[in-house]
């Protein structure tokens, strides 16, 4: 049985993972205010349209890229419903082609499981192995919603807050890049 997810301010109440827990003190730490909705599993963008509409911020699309010979790592932050095709991207950024990187590329950077890919993750990134790649759509929301390294919950933050105090926190710098909305596949 399917229950709607609900909205709360702030950290939950009850125990959670530790992952979980470390995105919600970082937050805290940083005076970072932020909504959050307990929800069923969702690990895709589809997922997460009822949460979407409840939190009233869509959600980003974030995708971990290897280059080709996988000395490179990337997390791209990208509207959800923009279409993405990695040339376009390794275009723009220089490289070899891009592919996704395993689950395990996700546990062993960002501490994440597949469908749980966030922003948030950095933290866990200590080496700073990972490069972060934003498409400048993502700035014209006054809102920015993500998992808190898990997909069965997702918050609200401002996103000035996650580029001005959560990223630079996380000691990572973003390179912008500007990804079509249309993709021609002639």
């Amino acid at each position: 049985m399917k229950t709607d997810p609900v909205l709360y301010k702030g950290r939950p109440g009850d125990r959670r993972i530790d992952k979980e827990e470390r995105c919600y003190a970082l937050l805290d730490s940083l005076g970072i205010e932020y909504y959050r909705a307990d929800h069923e599993h969702a690990g895709t963008i589809e997922d997460c349209h009822d949460v979407e509409k409840l939190l009233g911020a869509e959600i980003c699309k974030n995708l971990l890229l290897t280059n080709r010979q996988m000395t490179e790592v990337y997390l791209l932050l990208m509207p959800g419903d923009k279409p993405f095709r990695t040339r376009l991207l390794s275009k723009q950024i220089g490289t070899a082609r891009l592919s996704f990187a395993s689950g395990e590329q996700m546990l062993e950077y960002l501490d994440i499981t597949p469908g749980s890919v966030s922003v948030l993750g950095l933290m866990n990134d200590r080496e700073r192995k990972v490069h972060l790649l934003i498409d400048r759509d993502l700035l014209k929301a006054e809102y920015f919603a993500c998992h808190p390294c898990i997909n069965t919950s997702t918050l609200r933050l401002r996103t000035e807050d996650v580029i001005n105090k959560l990223i630079p926190a996380m000691g990572h710098e973003a390179v912008y890049v500007e990804l079509p909305w249309e993709v021609n596949e002639a």
